[in-house]
């Protein structure tokens, strides 16, 4: 069935440790290829959510008893956690959100509102989520500022060149992926830092697809900004982050009102709370953040050096395979991607091939993947897309391509 490229490592972990795979679906094993929608959670997540509901339900800051003390350590913990994963000097620079969109929106409505105006300009990479654009088309829509896309070829790689070429003294923002949920592209993110640097803009990363395969270092990139996502680096849903430079988070105001963010209140006034509790109003998603952790140690104990090398290799295997498929075009073919396999096959509309393929157990996604902008550049509606864990397999791959053909054979 799918095609030879040498031996592929095995998974650096065991499956065991994710209850959700032993399943069967429709009959077959269950071969789970859609981790750039979400990662399925170790069973050391689950545990440790669980922990919490069992024995620390408290809320966390300010109270005195026992509970609330072990659930504000564990809280405040993950913080300490994440801060060190992604090499941020200052664990207060961390902002917990409910995901990846919401920090970019907190970065949206907090510093673009003050900062942004007519006669400035942000420019956005063509490959951009809707989470990236839409936020910015509100503030723009208030602001008048211009937003520009920056250009992506056919293989869904960057222009550099033309985003040296139009960086100027206008431009304040920079926004990119480091890894294109659609396409697999990395994005050099350092040097793109450097770039708008040089003239004054700022850069906000979208890290939601890099977290758990190759996370920046917001100190080594030089990043203003960095968003992320817990559920697609085997943490649960419903909880992100948003690290913001240090200089830059001392100047920003609220992005929301309520418990926990304010110093003082009274009639007269308010007084707001320092970072990160500025930021962070109300009773937050205590289990999700615990969560997060647990799942940042899952990650570390691996190494991700490990989970890039059992990725690649299983992302040259797949590569083989597809290519092999008659009528499959691959969608993204950079030169530098991380382990996303977006195509189409001839003749089959992507959703109807992704209800195929779940009848033989594999699980894909269909669709734009929330980059319609992209879609349209490429010249499709939507895309098949497969995406790979630390989990996967090769006999993941196989069972996929299997599935490919008969899929082909329904629709001959």
């Amino acid at each position: 069935m799918a095609g030879s490229v040498g031996q592929v490592s095995l998974p650096p972990v065991e499956l065991a440790e994710f209850p959700i795979l032993a399943q069967r679906v429709h009959g077959n094993r269950l071969a789970y290829l859609d981790n750039a929608a979400t990662t399925q959670k170790p069973r050391s997540v689950i545990e440790s959510m669980t922990h919490y509901y069992e024995h620390d339900n408290a809320n966390v800051h300010r109270g005195v008893h026992l509970l609330s003390q072990r659930a504000t350590d564990a809280f405040d913990a993950a913080r300490v956690k994440l801060a060190q994963f992604i090499g941020a000097q200052n664990p207060n620079s961390v902002l917990w959100t409910k995901g990846c969109t919401e920090a970019i929106n907190l970065v949206a409505q907090t510093w673009g509102l003050a900062n942004l105006g007519p006669d400035k300009r942000i420019l956005l990479s063509a490959m951009e989520h809707h989470a990236n654009i839409v936020p910015w088309q509100m503030v723009a829509e208030r602001t008048g500022v211009t937003i520009t896309p920056i250009p992506v070829s056919d293989e869904g790689v960057l222009d550099i060149d033309w985003l040296r070429a139009n960086l100027d003294e206008t431009v304040a923002l920079v926004g990119v992926k480091q890894i294109c949920n659609a396409l697999g592209t990395v994005n050099p993110i350092g040097e793109i830092a450097t770039m708008a640097h040089a003239v004054g803009a700022l850069i906000l990363v979208d890290g939601a697809q890099a977290l758990a395969h190759a996370p920046a270092n917001v100190v080594a990139d030089d990043l203003d900004f960095y968003a992320m996502s817990a559920h697609k680096a085997y943490g649960p849903t419903g909880v992100g982050a948003l690290y913001v430079r240090p200089e830059i988070l001392r100047d920003l105001a609220p992005y929301q009102g309520g418990g926990d963010m304010i110093r003082t209140v009274s009639w007269e006034g308010t007084t707001y709370n320092d970072p990160p509790n500025r930021f962070e109003a109300g009773t937050p998603n205590i289990a999700g953040v615990i969560g997060f952790g647990a799942a940042l140690d899952f990650l570390t104990r691996i190494g991700i050096d490990r989970i890039h090398l059992h990725e690649e290799s299983l992302l040259e295997y797949g590569t083989s395979a597809l290519s092999a498929v008659p009528g499959l075009t691959l969608r993204g073919t950079a030169p530098c991607k991380a382990a996303i396999l977006s195509f189409t096959l001839d003749g089959i509309h992507p959703h109807d091939l992704g209800t195929l393929l779940d009848g033989h157990g594999v699980a894909i996604r269909s669709g734009h993947h929330c980059c319609m902008p992209l879609m349209k550049r490429l010249g499709v509606p939507a895309t098949a897309r497969a995406s790979l864990a630390v989990y996967n397999t090769q006999q993941d791959i196989d069972q996929l391509v299997f599935a490919l053909h008969e899929a082909k054979r329904v629709f001959a």
